[in-house]
């Protein structure tokens, strides 16, 4: 009921001017209004990571991991408008847009920089702010790799350098009229875009910072280091479970015509609850069980795998989608941690392997009917296409991994030797809440667990 009057309000203009406004004023105004909300709703995933990723780690981290997504939010905000925006869908050439720096909204800088922006009839301010969320979520993904042991200044360098040197350009290659638009890349929402960049700056990450102090043993095994707060986790999932309508949903940056953007959201929701039971069970079968963390990293799996097949596929697919993600990201998260990586959020395994499979099903699944919806590559294998389509797919894949891995080695790699990436052995074990704030995120529950030791 909440949300119903909320949205009454905000389409109240709209009625205002219906009256005197021609059908394309009108339409132009319904799509704006969705674009808008949905924009807010992708925004509103970085309370989800905040939540999710605070939840997943110990107390004594807490205030740092949810505060500092909202500084690199702000960083990210910034350094997109000055510049990522127009590497991503500024016009230029195959590799990187070379106008459109510096977003003013006009309609005479959309007309000269934005053509492969030109398809919608939303202005270019709102498009800005939509692309903006998007390169948060994928910055946010990389910090998971990062989590309880990076100084806090390599944020807002890093912060800066991936979203005008990283992000961009492989948004440009598939969204922004790029080599991999060129040869019809299916990535409708971007579980590589988005997904498989951050999951891959966090592998990159993950194996600088090596493992947290008391990880693992000296033969090898891993030691469970437990998240303070389950509910947390929990909360944090359900609200990136809603805000992917906006994600998914959103991208079709109009809900006029049939309402396409329905059909979306459909194959969202089956996807997701499928990756949610796989996950689960499979979880339970192999622990004996059933396993409430490695149900939540099936649910966020499943809805990256989907979301570059969301307009791609039909439901039934969707759902096989979503509960292999789910199986997947449980079976790599294993196998990750054997190796003797610590990925306390495992970033690469939800986002990373998940985007993978994400990006390579529409090269199976797709149908030729909503391709040509779309507009943008082939049928899938299953559906009369060939090989064709998910050679194109693996070669995205292959693209952005090899590209985000090496400029993010070379940058962190810098980091390393110059300014360090991360904090001291003395910072660690005290927590990054008192060394790198000064103060605690649970400051009364600290003071009593200090109390005590003494």
């Amino acid at each position: 009921m909440l949300f119903a009057s909320i949205f009454m309000v905000l389409l109240f203009p709209t009625f205002a001017f219906a009256a005197d406004a021609t059908v394309p004023e009108l339409t132009s105004a319904i799509n704006s209004l969705w674009v808008m909300v949905a924009a807010i709703l992708v925004i509103f995933m970085q309370a989800g990571f905040a939540l999710l990723e605070a939840g997943s780690t110990r107390m004594k981290n807490a205030g740092h991991v949810a505060g500092k997504t909202v500084l690199t939010f702000g960083i990210c905000a910034l350094a997109f408008w000055a510049i990522g925006f127009g590497f991503a869908f500024g016009d230029g050439n195959n590799f990187f847009g070379t106008t459109g720096f510096f977003v003013d909204g006009t309609v005479e800088q959309a007309t000269k920089s934005f053509s492969s922006l030109a398809f919608s009839d939303v202005g270019i301010s709102l498009k800005f702010l939509f692309q903006t969320a998007f390169a948060g979520v994928s910055l946010a993904i990389a910090w998971g790799g990062f989590a309880e042991r990076a100084k806090l200044s390599v944020y807002f360098i890093f912060g800066l350098l991936f979203t005008v040197l990283i992000y961009p350009i492989v948004a440009h290659w598939v969204w922004g009229g790029g080599w991999l638009a060129d040869i019809g890349m299916q990535d409708f929402a971007g579980s590589t875009v988005v997904h498989l960049q951050g999951a891959t700056a966090a592998l990159v990450a993950t194996i600088l910072l090596k493992p947290r102090i008391g990880k693992f043993n000296k033969d090898g095994s891993a030691n469970l280091i437990p998240g303070h707060n389950q509910v947390l986790t929990v909360l944090g999932v359900i609200i990136l479970w809603i805000c992917w309508f906006g994600f998914n949903a959103g991208s079709t940056l109009s809900v006029m015509g049939e309402g396409f953007f329905g059909y979306i959201a459909l194959t969202t929701n089956l996807a997701t609850a499928a990756g949610a039971v796989a996950a689960l069970v499979v979880s339970w079968i192999y622990f004996g069980k059933a396993d409430i963390p490695a149900m939540l990293n099936g649910v966020l799996a499943a809805l990256v795998a989907i979301t570059a097949a969301c307009a791609f596929v039909e439901p039934w697919a969707a759902v096989v989608i979503g509960a292999v993600s789910g199986i997947l990201t449980f079976f790599t998260s294993q196998w990750f941690e054997k190796l003797g990586l610590d990925d306390p959020i495992y970033a690469f395994s939800v986002h990373g392997i998940a985007g993978i499979w994400g990006t390579l099903s529409t090269g199976l699944f797709a149908t030729k009917e909503l391709a040509a919806k779309v507009a943008i590559g082939q049928a899938g294998l299953f559906y009369g296409g060939g090989w064709h389509q998910l050679f194109v797919q693996a070669k995205g894949v292959f693209g952005a991994f090899a590209f985000v891995a090496v400029l993010s080695f070379i940058i962190l790699g810098i980091i390393r030797v110059t300014m360090g990436l991360r904090v001291t052995e003395e910072e660690e074990i005290i927590g990054l809440d008192l060394s790198e704030h000064g103060t605690y995120g649970y400051p009364e529950q600290m003071k009593k667990a200090n109390n005590s030791a003494i």
